[in-house]
């Protein structure tokens, strides 16, 4: 639904989504799984779209992170 959101350039809904299904995420497979850090990825694309590069930065840094620590460098 935050993709969606996202492509309608609904940006507030699509943060929404996303940290909505970020949370659910987290709790359920924990912050390292992929699904997680696909989201944690989508957030930074969304925050860049926003303009918040602080933020985009962040999330784009905790996903490469856990990827290189999932998948290997």
């Amino acid at each position: 639904l935050g993709n969606l959101y996202a492509n309608q350039c609904k940006l507030a809904e699509a943060e929404a989504m996303y940290s909505r299904a970020l949370q659910g995420k987290e709790e359920a497979l924990g912050p390292k799984h992929t699904s997680t850090l696909m989201t944690v990825n989508n957030l930074g694309i969304l925050y860049a779209d926003q303009g918040k590069l602080a933020e985009a930065e962040a999330m784009y840094s905790r996903a490469l992170q856990g990827y290189e620590e999932a998948l290997g460098p």
